[in-house]
C-alpha cells in the first residue's frame, strides 16, 4: 500500500493542493526518516544488525542487494546532517552518536584493506564491514570523495566545539582523524577516482567538489588551533581544486558529472554536489557552483529534463511540473528507477536557492539561468528583480511550487509506514531494491530543514576568486596513440573510445589516424588528464565497411599534465 488515504486526498490540479501534501508530509515523514536514520547506526539501533558502535549502516538489505556495509561516505554524509542538526540546535539529543562515531572512524582510519593502510592509500577504501574489518572482494576502489565529507562533518563538530571552549578535545582527538583525511585529499584530488555511484573511474564533479569544501574548511580550522604550515599546503591545494572544478562545465548547459565514462555527463552527481557545498554566505556565486548561481539552476533544469520521458510513470506530466529523477537517464542498475535521495535533492537545491533570495532581497537572471526561469514564465527576461518587483514575487512563488512537487511526489511513492526504501520502480511507483536506504533517510531530513530555512555554518566559499596560473591543474594532456596495425588497399584506420574527445565510440565520427610511418599508424588527441580512457582502434575501407579489433577494450590512465603516448598492436 502506497501512501496513506488523507496524503492521496490532497493530490490535485492545484498549487494549494500541493502545498499542503508537502507540509503533512514533511510533518508526518520527518520524525519517521530520523527514527529510521538512526536505527541503522550501531550499536543500540533497532536495524543495525550488530553494527559496532558509530557505524552506519547503508542499509538492513543483505540480498538482492546486500548493503550491509558501512561506507565512509553515506556515513559521512549521515553524520553531517546528524551534527548540523546538533550544532544549530535543532535536536541536542544526539550528542551520543556523535562521539560513538568520532570513535568509530578513529578505528575504521587504521584498518589495513585492498587500498592500501593509512599511509599508502588506504583511506580511499570505499567500504567495510559491519564489525571494523576491511572488505576484502572485488570493488570500485578508490573512491576518494570519503575522506573529503568524513573531514567536513567533524570540521563542523570541531567548529562548534571550539566555539563551546573545548580546545583540547579538538586538537587531541579530532585533529588526528581530521589531517589524516585532509592529508589524503590535498595529495590525491587530482587522481582518477570512482565516481560516488562506484561505476566510472576518472575524475567526479562531486568529488572535486566536496574535496575543494573539504580543503577550504581545513583550511580555517587548521589556522585556528595553530597549525599555519598545514593551513597554508590546504589553501594552495583548493586553489587548484577550485580552477579544477571549472573544467566539468558544459557550455551547451550542464556539468559533465564525470570525464570519463562515454555517457552523456548529465547526472544527480551535479546536484548533489551543489547542496552538499551550499554555503549562504557566498550567495549565488558560479565559481562554487552554489544552489542559485546560474550554472547551477541551467544544470538542474538539464537534469530534471532528461527525466521527463525516461520513465513511464513520469507520463503524461506537464513541462512545468515536477518529475522523478535518478542517477543519471542512462542507468540501468535494478531496471534504471528513480531514485528517493535524487529526487529529494532537487527540491533541495531550489530551497536553499529560496534561502538566499529571501535573504538578499533579490533575484538575478542572466542569459545562462534563463531558460530555467522561463518555465514559470515565458516573458521573463534576464535582469535582477528584487523582492519588492511582481516578479521577484511570481518566480520565488513558482520556484516554492516547483520545488515542493519533488517533495509531493515522494510523498505520493512513500509506502504508509514511512520506510524509504533506494528506489522507485520506473513503472508502478513500488519501492526497488534495499530497504531503509539510511541516506535516503538522511536526504529527507536536509530537503525538509531546507524547506524550513534551516541555513547551514559557512565553510568558506564566500569571496573566492579563480586564480588558475602556474597551477598544476591541466583540464587536457597530449596523448599519441600509436598502432602497428597492417591493412589492406582502400583500408584506413580509426581511433574511437569511450569519452568524448574520442567520439564515445561512434564509427562514423571515428578519428582518422596517419600512416606516414606505415605499418604504424599515429594521431594525437587531447584528453582530460588523470582519467582512465577505454578505447579501440577500427578499419574502414571505401565502401564504409567497419571491422573492429577484438576484445577487450584497450585502456589507459592519463597522467595529470604533460603527455603520454601508446604503442599498440592491432588484435
Amino acid at each position: 500500500m502506497l501512501l496513506s488515504a488523507v496524503f492521496l486526498a490532497l493530490f490535485a490540479p492545484s498549487v494549494w493542493a500541493q502545498s499542503s501534501v508537502t507540509d503533512a508530509y514533511v510533518a508526518s515523514e520527518s520524525p519517521i526518516a530520523k527514527a529510521s536514520m538512526l536505527a541503522n547506526i550501531g550499536p543500540s539501533g533497532g536495524k543495525s544488525s550488530g553494527a559496532f558502535s558509530g557505524i552506519v549502516i547503508a542499509s538492513p538489505s543483505t540480498e538482492n542487494p546486500d548493503y550491509l556495509y558501512t561506507w565512509t561516505r553515506d556515513s559521512a554524509l549521515t553524520f553531517q546532517t546528524i551534527i548540523d542538526q546538533f550544532t544549530l540546535g535543532i535536536d541536542t539529543t544526539l550528542r551520543g552518536e556523535i562521539d560513538n562515531y568520532v570513535g568509530a572512524q578513529a578505528i575504521v582510519q587504521q584498518i589495513p584493506n585492498p587500498s592500501g593502510d593509512i599511509t599508502t592509500g588506504g583511506l580511499g577504501e570505499p567500504k567495510f564491514y559491519v564489525n571494523e574489518t576491511a572488505f576484502t572482494g572485488p570493488w570500485g576502489r578508490p573512491q576518494r570523495d570519503g575522506p573529503a565529507l568524513r573531514s567536513t562533518a567533524l570540521i563542523t563538530w570541531a567548529n562548534y566545539l571550539l566555539s563551546e571552549g573545548n580546545t583540547s578535545y579538538v586538537t587531541d582527538t579530532l585533529w588526528p582523524i581530521i589531517e589524516n583525511d585532509l592529508n589524503y585529499v590535498s595529495s590525491n584530488w587530482n587522481q582518477s577516482t570512482y565516481d560516488l555511484w562506484e561505476e566510472i573511474y576518472s575524475s567526479s564533479f562531486f568529488s572535486t567538489a566536496v574535496q575543494h569544501r573539504a580543503l577550504r574548511q581545513g583550511t580555517t580550522l587548521a589556522r585556528a588551533i595553530g597549525q599555519t604550515s598545514l593551513a597554508s599546503s590546504y589553501g594552495n591545494q583548493a586553489d587548484f581544486l577550485l580552477c579544477f572544478l571549472q573544467s566539468y562545465w558544459n557550455p551547451t548547459g550542464y556539468v559533465t558529472a564525470n570525464t570519463g565514462g562515454g555517457r552523456s555527463g548529465i547526472d544527480a552527481n551535479s546536484v548533489l554536489a551543489s547542496i552538499h557545498t551550499f554555503d549562504a554566505t557566498a550567495g549565488c556565486d558560479a565559481i562554487t557552483f552554489q544552489p542559485c548561481s546560474d550554472v547551477a539552476l541551467l544544470n538542474l533544469f538539464t537534469y530534471v529534463n532528461a527525466f521527463r520521458n525516461t520513465y513511464e510513470i513520469n507520463s503524461g506530466i506537464s513541462t512545468d511540473e515536477a518529475v522523478l529523477t535518478g542517477r543519471y537517464p542512462e542507468d540501468v542498475y535494478m531496471g534504471g528507477n528513480p531514485w528517493y535521495l535524487t529526487t529529494l535533492a532537487v527540491a533541495e537545491q531550489l530551497y536553499d536557492s529560496l534561502i538566499v533570495w529571501n535573504s538578499q532581497g533579490s533575484l538575478d537572471i542572466t542569459n545562462i539561468s534563463l531558460p530555467f526561469f522561463k518555465q514559470f514564465d515565458s516573458t521573463v527576461t534576464a535582469g535582477t528583480y528584487t523582492s519588492s518587483s511582481p516578479e521577484f514575487s511570481t518566480l520565488t512563488a513558482a520556484v516554492k511550487t516547483f520545488s515542493d512537487g519533488f517533495v509531493a511526489l515522494v510523498a505520493k511513492y512513500t509506502p504508509s509506514s514511512g520506510g524509504l526504501a533506494e528506489q522507485i520502480s520506473r513503472s508502478n511507483g513500488a519501492p526497488v531494491s534495499a530497504v531503509d536506504l539510511t541516506w535516503s533517510y538522511a536526504s529527507a531530513l536536509t530537503a525538509f530543514d531546507a524547506r524550513a530555512g534551516v541555513i547551514p555554518g559557512s565553510w568558506g566559499a564566500q569571496g573566492l576568486s579563480l586564480n588558475c596560473a602556474g597551477g598544476p591543474v591541466a583540464q587536457t594532456v597530449s596523448v599519441t596513440f600509436n598502432v602497428d596495425a597492417p591493412t589492406l588497399e582502400g583500408q584506413n584506420v580509426y581511433l574511437t573510445g569511450a569519452v568524448d574527445a574520442l567520439e564515445d565510440w561512434s564509427t562514423d565520427n571515428a578519428i582518422l589516424l596517419s600512416s606516414a610511418n606505415y605499418p604504424t599508424w599515429s594521431v594525437t588527441v587531447n584528453l582530460p588528464g588523470s582519467t582512465d580512457v577505454q578505447y579501440k582502434y577500427i578499419k574502414k575501407d571505401g565502401s564504409g565497411t567497419v571491422t573492429w579489433e577484438s576484445d577487450p577494450n584497450m585502456e589507459i590512465t592519463t597522467p595529470v599534465n604533460g603527455t603520454f603516448a601508446t604503442n599498440d598492436t592491432w588484435r
